[in-house]
């Protein structure tokens, strides 16, 4: 044996060389297809392939973050209604003597502000066309007082003055009547509200009238002594009237935008004025059944003012006199430029509704400061909203 060794030691590799060299003779091995081999893949992978495996070295993600569902479609989206559902209950009950507060200040500003809605539907004045080829006073006139002498619409029932029972029309002349027609009148279950503008005392059957109707009545009048105050603060929002009873405004008509006056300060009238839509925003009204005015001449402009403004739609009777003594407040030009603006006033009336029903003539002859036969300086028109 000992000889054996010593041939078997003799000119061999040493054993720990053999052991290295066992690696690199497995690799060969495994290189050319001899020796254990990886599992392969199934399917569509070739025989000979060498399958892998893929390690994936990414943090662990939920769900959601993987852009799968992470329950049933629709149901996130329910429970966040619910939480929003119960966060406005919260809000609601902790917020609702807030929102109370707000609905009371909303309901506060919603007549004035329906006020201004209807002003917004305004049209402009529409100047008519000369009633000839040209300029003509003549023409002008003739046109204008045609206009004003026939009635437009014939009331079977009519309110005389001083009368709060619809009867036929009076046989004798009147200065002013009320259509009664039944679906021209307030229903019984609605409160009237009429407006009465005059300084000369001569609207006395008219608030007879509309106080024997049980209607809501201010009467105003900057000359009174009898008026509750001469400025906005008390002169209006202080004075609602009742039923059959007459509050009366130290204040008058305006047809321009409202001016500051400091309190100690006085005009002409001595008093405030307004236009109709102010007043009716401060009275809390949305509706004037009976309308009676007697401006002085100013009824011209005060009239175009409420074409455009669109305060016409509110106002369902209108008792009104006109003056053609001479052109009036703040209206200029030719005697013939004048008469058509008159007329194109009147043609604006009609087209926000009104219709004629009554015309009485007033005293003397005057037109333009000429004398005129057959034809007066006045005359009271009362009219019907048909609109």
């Amino acid at each position: 044996m000992r000889s054996c060794a010593r041939r078997c030691g003799r000119g061999s590799v040493p054993l720990p060389g053999i052991l290295l060299l066992i690696p690199p003779f497995l690799l060969a091995l495994q290189l050319l297809g001899v020796g254990p081999r990886s599992p392969r893949a199934t399917g569509a992978q070739g025989e000979h392939e060498v399958a892998f495996s893929v390690i994936n070295i990414e943090p662990e993600r939920s769900p959601r973050q993987r852009g799968f569902p992470s329950r049933r479609p629709g149901l996130e989206e329910e429970e966040e209604r619910v939480v929003e559902v119960e966060e406005e209950e919260e809000v609601g009950e902790e917020g609702e003597a807030e929102d109370g507060e707000r609905r009371k200040l909303a309901r506060t500003y919603e007549d004035e502000n329906e006020m201004h809605a209807r002003q917004i539907g305004s049209r402009a004045l529409e100047v008519q066309p000369w009633a000839a080829d040209g300029p003509s006073f003549t023409a002008e006139l003739n046109r204008l007082i045609t206009y004003v002498t026939r009635p437009q619409l014939n009331c079977s029932r009519v309110l005389s003055p001083g009368q709060a029972q619809a009867a036929q029309a009076p046989a004798d002349s009147t200065h002013w009547l009320l259509c009664a027609e039944e679906w021209l009148l307030p229903a019984a279950d609605t409160p009237c509200v009429a407006y009465s503008f005059s300084m000369d005392g001569l609207d006395t059957d008219f608030l007879k009238t509309v106080t024997g109707l049980g209607c809501e009545v201010h009467s105003f009048d900057p000359s009174s002594s009898r008026a509750s105050g001469g400025y906005r603060g008390n002169g209006l929002a202080s004075n609602h009237g009742d039923g059959g009873v007459v509050s009366q405004h130290k204040m008058w008509l305006e047809w321009r935008a409202p001016r500051k006056r400091k309190p100690n300060s006085r005009s002409n009238l001595g008093s405030v004025s307004q236009t109709l839509a102010d007043i009716m925003a401060s009275l809390g009204h949305h509706t004037v059944h009976f309308l009676y005015a007697d401006l002085l001449s100013a009824e011209w402009r005060v009239f175009q003012n409420w074409i455009e403004s669109g305060t016409l739609q509110s106002v369902h009777h209108l008792v009104v006199q006109v003056h053609l003594q001479w052109a009036g407040f703040e209206v200029g030009g030719t005697n013939e430029e004048v008469l058509r603006y008159w007329f194109s006033v009147l043609r604006g009336l009609q087209a926000s509704g009104l219709k004629l029903v009554h015309s009485s003539a007033g005293e003397g002859h005057s037109v333009l400061k000429q004398t005129v036969a057959n034809i007066h300086s006045s005359y009271i028109l009362s009219w019907v909203n048909t609109g």
